[in-house]
């Protein structure tokens, strides 16, 4: 039986762990070669050990400054070198992100830029490299990690809310600008999902979140199969769209 993306390459940002790994491995199970990337070189080369187990082919862009999607050369070097080692580039997903969180008073502006730099300018230029690849062979899909928080907001993360917000928006753009060549961008707005990150929250605090969503809390496989929905030919019509992945929360 055919696997549903057979033949082709992604890249996935922050793919070293948490919901960028579920990501990874969950199309590399489906036949796509992976470019993993992440600013921890160690993170993302166990990670890459664990996807060879596949029988798929990968590549790994981490580090300092191979794997800062902050910066436009290293981007760049990301899409030259899925091209060259993986034969080809067919998915972005923009997964890579950071949190700041502090209330608006005492947030410097570090704390603001950080944010905004990885969760957004990052975005903008991993969508800016793969542009003018995915122009020319008419064909692409790209999914963008949003967050609930995009929708709303969480107390102390004007920042993070912000940053999320923006991807919303940068999303529809995008995919109005390459819609004409075959091009499909979406996005996704994950709720509370169990990682590394939400696990650092107390104790009380995670208690009366995960309380309040219907279906309980949310793993990173759940998110992954959204996406690899949208990167399968299932979804070839389905461009601009932001999808919730909540079980329920946002209700």
């Amino acid at each position: 039986m055919t696997k549903r993306l057979e033949g082709k390459v992604a890249i996935v940002t922050g793919s070293g762990r948490g919901i960028g790994e579920s990501i990874a491995r969950i199309l590399a199970g489906e036949g796509a070669a992976v470019l993993v990337n992440d600013v921890e070189k160690e993170v993302a080369e166990a990670a890459a050990e664990e996807l060879k187990k596949l029988n798929v082919n990968v590549a790994v862009s981490a580090g300092i400054p191979e794997g800062d999607v902050t910066n436009e050369l290293s981007c760049k070097g990301m899409v030259e070198k899925a091209k060259s080692e993986l034969g080809g580039l067919h998915i972005l997903i923009n997964n890579a992100g950071t949190t700041k969180d502090k209330v608006i008073h005492k947030m410097d502006d570090q704390m603001w830029k950080l944010v905004l730099d990885v969760n957004l300018k990052g975005l903008f230029l991993m969508t800016k490299a793969v542009y003018p690849h995915f122009k020319k062979q008419r064909y692409g899909k790209i999914v963008n990690l949003s967050s609930m928080a995009g929708l709303g907001s969480n107390l102390g993360q004007a920042n993070y809310a912000t940053s999320k917000a923006a991807v919303i928006s940068l999303t529809k753009s995008t995919a109005m600008e390459l819609a004409p060549y075959n091009v499909c961008v979406n996005a996704i707005a994950p709720g509370i999902i169990d990682t590394r990150l939400t696990r650092a929250m107390p104790e009380e605090k995670w208690n009366q979140i995960t309380a309040a969503i219907p279906m309980g809390i949310g793993a990173p496989e759940n998110v992954a199969r959204v996406v690899l929905s949208l990167c399968s030919e299932d979804f070839d019509y389905v461009t601009g769209q932001l999808i919730v992945v909540s079980g329920g929360l946002i209700i």
